[in-house]
């Protein structure tokens, strides 16, 4: 009996083993493995063989007296006097012209010639007014000389004073007339009565516009062409509103036109005093140097020193580009993970120490002397430990990394 009762005891206890043995298994398969820890994208690593062959070199943000710049943008621009619109104060047909845009022209130069029926009747009226003009001035002087002698009434001398100048103000008016379409009055006789009058280059410069051709009538006071003297050009920068009060005419501007590597310079000489709608104000800055092949309109980038000031710098070879972006790397502490080499079998192999690094985003600006102002994120410390050399062997690693991921 005894041995029976023992016999079921254990054979209980066999299956309670093998059913807790399964359900033990069963739960270690249902649980999922741990997913390893995933790097942060900005960090990346080296070996103690890496950064020693890279050379890695630590260093702090510092002071330094830069000098402080304003970045704007702009055009070469003449001033007005500078860019001359012709036209006529008369219409007429043009009947001849050789101008082309581009072609440079002379002042004084006949650059068009000009037809019309009225040239002649004002020409005809001066000349007939002019001669009245010599009779009326010898009807007065005789009136004078009568009122002398007491034998023309008073009223008989005002008559002949007043058509005298009413007369010399006709003959002024059409004098005038005649200059405003380049007919020398004083030139004008019965013989020579033309209706065509000559149109002259009032600048030296070059030709923009070509607006007419032979044959075609022309409005009174139509644009014809337009001349543009390069000679003084200028450049027209666009500041924004919170820059203005730094500005103080004399100031340095260093500007670049688009598609040019070659520095420039000129200097601030006039200061806008109205903000636009989009906060900004025009500065007007005369070049250093004049170069005949600029050409106004030329898009152009500039900076206008304001002076020196002390500012939070780092070396240049601190500071890496990459997507647009500007970066430094920082040392941060190790959390103790340490990786066995590729090749390593057993526990008893050597661990590879590995050594973190952070990529941290900045902005820029001004660079001097081989070192760029910079401005750090909110709350940075200024006692981290910055990587002022091998900061492009990191950035490399870690685009190389990214690439294989």
């Amino acid at each position: 009996m005894k041995h029976k009762i023992f016999s079921s005891l254990a054979i209980l206890f066999i299956a309670a083993a093998v059913f807790t043995s399964c359900s033990s298994k069963g739960n270690t398969e249902a649980t999922p493995a741990e997913e390893p820890k995933k790097e942060e994208a900005d960090m990346v690593d080296l070996s103690e063989e890496q950064f020693k062959t890279v050379n890695i070199q630590y260093g702090t943000v510092e002071e330094k007296n830069l000098s402080s710049v304003i970045r704007a943008s702009g055009v070469l621009d003449v001033p007005p006097q500078q860019l001359v619109t012709i036209s006529s104060p008369y219409g007429g047909t043009l009947k001849t012209t050789e101008l082309l845009q581009g072609k440079p022209v002379k002042k004084g130069e006949i650059i068009a010639l000009l037809e019309n029926p009225e040239f002649i009747q004002l020409q005809q009226d001066y000349l007939d007014y002019k001669s009245q003009l010599v009779f009326l001035k010898e009807e007065l002087e005789r009136q004078q000389e009568l009122a002398k002698e007491n034998v023309n009434a008073k009223k008989t001398l005002q008559k002949a004073s007043s058509e005298y100048n009413s007369m010399t103000a006709r003959v002024q008016g059409l004098k005038s007339k005649l200059q405003l379409i380049n007919i020398n009055p004083e030139k004008i006789n019965a013989d020579n009565i033309s209706g065509k009058a000559n149109i002259y280059a009032p600048i030296s410069g070059y030709v923009t516009k070509v607006l007419v051709n032979v044959g075609k009538f022309v409005n009174a006071n139509q644009e014809l062409f337009e001349i543009v003297d390069t000679r003084h050009l200028h450049a027209e920068l666009t500041i924004f509103e919170k820059d203005v009060p730094k500005l103080i005419i004399g100031q340095k501007i260093r500007f670049v036109l688009n598609n040019e590597t070659k520095e420039r310079f000129a200097e601030v000489h006039l200061i806008g005093r109205e903000i636009s709608a989009e906060r900004t104000v025009r500065v007007h800055g005369h070049l250093s140097q004049e170069d005949k092949s600029l050409l106004p309109g030329m898009y152009l980038k500039a900076v206008v020193e304001t002076g020196r000031a002390a500012t939070t710098a780092l070396p240049d070879k601190a500071i890496v580009q990459s997507a647009g972006k500007s970066y430094i790397f920082i040392a941060v502490e190790s959390d103790g993970d340490e990786k066995k080499p590729a090749d390593s079998k057993t526990d008893k192999d050597p661990v590879e120490k590995h050594i973190p690094f952070k990529r941290i985003e900045i902005t820029i600006g001004v660079a001097e002397n081989g070192y760029t102002e910079v401005t750090l994120p909110e709350g940075f410390d200024r006692n981290t430990k910055i990587v002022i050399n091998g900061a492009y062997d990191l950035l490399s690693k870690m685009n190389n990394v990214e690439e294989e991921e």
